[in-house]
């Protein structure tokens, strides 16, 4: 699985035609459709996978979406160009939760790093959860994940992300954060338990959305 942290790794998807799409305004009328948002590192992932399982409702991870051509090319001049999130391609995320919404669900959690930032995702999003964590704590987890990989190539391929985190990475990080902050609905700020954020997440469901 490819993240944010390996994108600099890679050398542009088109978006699925209008047959392949339904249009939003048939489907996901009765579906509220979750994002969790946040930098890598920041447990967007773990939260999902709980939430999924709390709830009892599908779920969708950004990860499973990706590959080489999602991110484009050059990730330092595309910060330098503004770091337009539209131009990070996930076609088929986008089908999956479409699918999706023609079930009958309570909810949809979708790990979208960019909230309703990406032109392509931002119409079918209802709410979204920005997990504001600390990049200090996000890189600490990162890296753990990593080594807890276990790749033949471990060390290099940290202090290569790390060049990488120092050169530009972590201001892509800021950028795009930022981005969701300005456009969420809820945001989370501590890095207790994946827990105690579900719960969190729950108690303002219960209070924000219309059942």
């Amino acid at each position: 699985m490819l993240r944010l942290e390996h994108a600099f790794l890679f050398s542009s998807a088109k978006y699925l035609t209008s047959g392949g799409i339904l249009a939003n305004d048939t489907i996901m009328d009765k579906v509220n459709v979750v994002a969790i948002s946040g930098a890598s590192g920041s447990g967007k992932t773990s939260v999902v996978k709980q939430l999924k399982s709390h709830f009892s409702c599908p779920g969708i991870h950004f990860d499973d979406y990706v590959n080489e051509s999602s991110y484009p090319e050059d990730m330092k001049e595309w910060l330098r160009n503004g770091a337009d999130v539209s131009d990070i391609k996930t076609p088929n995320m986008l089908y999956t939760l479409q699918t999706l919404g023609v079930q009958k669900h309570l909810y949809i959690f979708v790990e979208e790093p960019f909230g309703k930032q990406r032109a392509c995702m931002a119409p079918w999003i209802d709410y979204v959860v920005l997990l504001d964590i600390p990049l200090d704590i996000c890189l600490s987890r990162i890296m753990k994940r990593h080594i807890r990989g276990n790749f033949n190539n471990t060390n290099n391929m940290l202090n290569e992300y790390l060049d990488k985190y120092e050169d530009h990475m972590r201001e892509i990080y800021i950028k795009t954060v930022n981005q969701v902050r300005s456009n969420c609905d809820l945001i989370v700020s501590n890095s207790n338990s994946v827990a105690d954020i579900v719960d969190t997440i729950d108690e303002w469901l219960r209070s924000a959305v219309d059942l």
